[in-house]
């Protein structure tokens, strides 16, 4: 350690925003560590850094008694008076018992001290990054599990070992790696590695070995931001996203409004030739999208989330929040959807319980 090595300190504390005091600090605590295992002692020592050389210099910390049972913590008057008359019994002395091999020591030891403050330094800064973007789209290059590692090395394959690990799925973003887990993954997508997407931040976790950042392809957030991002209406506060129902990698309905009645929000957000809901679409991999315009009376807005269906009415009750919904007969199926998913996604869209029947079926009393 020299003088040009505190010059390295004060470029980390400009460059990476390092306390270069605190890192010193560090090293002289680590230092102590590293004198008692090189040489075998085990008694109270100090280390100190001169802030103008960096030289290191190591003091045993000894009690002043009358009569000594311990050479290692203790000093007997008579042998501290020597160069020092003042002192009493019970006072503390230092003695420099600095080793002549110990600024190799201290070189490194002090080398790996800042490495590992630098890398905890970055932890920081990249859970201070990532989690002030929860909710955003993050964009990434996918990687399997096998043989990942992240930016500060970190086998994740062991970092997250267990029953389901070889499904995990890992997200390249740069400086670090996000999780995308298997109920975070559409089912229908086989997303390989060295394919680049954009998921959506759902969490991001303080650990020991650095920031977790939890990524989805199946939250409806997803399709929240890339509307926000496509559609400068949404962004700029035209057009406001009301409500989303999401099956992820099958089917999703959206309801927007505009303020300004002469702004058509479905039109914003489909864009001119179709181009913007287009490259939602070819970004969610070719999910099914229902845009509707979203409105404040209950029957108007579960007959809209219904479509691509007809619908001949609907009577709803606010109290129990139940939605009759009565159709043409050749549009009952459409209506209902495969395996019952159009009536579905409209009830999570509408907050209703949505009753739907045919003409024929309602003249019938058949509810």
């Amino acid at each position: 350690m020299n003088a040009e090595f505190l010059g390295a300190l004060s470029d980390l504390e400009r460059d990476r925003g390092i306390d270069k005091e605190i890192l010193i600090q560090a090293i002289e605590a680590a230092l102590i560590s590293a004198y008692r295992r090189h040489f075998g002692v085990t008694q109270n020592v100090r280390v100190q850094v001169d802030r103008q050389t960096g030289e290191p210099q190591v003091f045993a910390i000894k009690t002043v008694v009358e009569a000594v049972d311990d050479e290692r913590t203790e000093v007997s008057l008579a042998d501290a008076h020597r160069d020092n008359p003042t002192l009493d019994p019970g006072d503390v002395v230092e003695y420099n018992v600095t080793p002549s091999s110990f600024s190799r020591i201290a070189a490194q030891t002090a080398k790996q001290v800042v490495m590992q403050r630098i890398r905890e330094a970055e932890r920081g800064l990249i859970y201070q990054e990532f989690s002030s973007r929860e909710g955003d789209v993050v964009s990434g290059v996918v990687q399997r599990v096998q043989g990942s590692t992240d930016a500060a090395g970190r086998d994740l394959a062991d970092l997250f070992r267990g029953a389901d690990s070889h499904q995990r799925l890992f997200v390249d973003l740069g400086r670090t790696q996000a999780i995308l887990r298997p109920a975070d993954q559409v089912a229908s997508e086989d997303l390989r590695s060295g394919e680049r997407v954009r998921a959506y931040v759902v969490e991001v976790k303080k650990a020991a070995r650095g920031p977790e950042i939890y990524v989805s392809r199946t939250h409806p957030g997803l399709l929240k931001r890339l509307f926000e991002l496509e559609v400068p209406e949404i962004h700029d506060g035209l057009v406001h996203i009301k409500g989303i129902a999401r099956e992820a990698g099958y089917r999703s309905k959206i309801s927007v409004w505009a303020d300004d009645p002469d702004l058509d929000p479905v039109g914003a957000c489909v864009g001119p030739q179709g181009k913007r809901v287009q490259a939602i679409v070819n970004e969610i991999r070719g999910e099914k999208l229902d845009i509707i315009h979203w409105d404040p009376d209950p029957a108007v807005l579960v007959a809209h989330a219904l479509s691509p269906a007809k619908v001949v009415s609907v009577d709803v009750d606010g109290d129990t929040r139940h939605a009759r919904v009565v159709v043409p007969d050749y549009q009952l199926s459409l209506a209902i959807g495969k395996d019952g998913q159009n009536a579905r996604l409209a009830a999570k869209l509408t907050q209703y319980k949505v009753d739907i029947r045919s003409e024929s079926q309602a003249g019938g009393g058949a509810w």
